[in-house]
């Protein structure tokens, strides 16, 4: 081993468990946000205001994909 090419223990790579906890963290938490504002939207905010419930469906529509960019991002590394 050269001299020069010293690792330190700061250089390793998280464990792929703790790795794929915090991806499912996040999926689960934005799906979860997801299925909130839609249950929200139809149940509830409609009542008062219809252009509000579909602006908050409409989002709700956008968070899946996202979700899913999230929780596979960085693991072709």
């Amino acid at each position: 081993m050269d001299p020069d090419e010293r690792h330190s223990v700061t250089d390793a790579r998280e464990a792929q468990s703790a790795r794929l906890r915090r991806r499912q963290r996040w999926y689960f938490s934005l799906m979860g946000i997801c299925l909130t504002l839609i249950l929200l939207a139809w149940n509830v905010v409609r009542f008062w205001s219809t252009t509000t419930a579909v602006v908050m469906s409409f989002v709700a529509a956008v968070i899946p994909p996202i979700a899913v960019v999230i929780a596979n991002w960085g693991e072709d590394r």
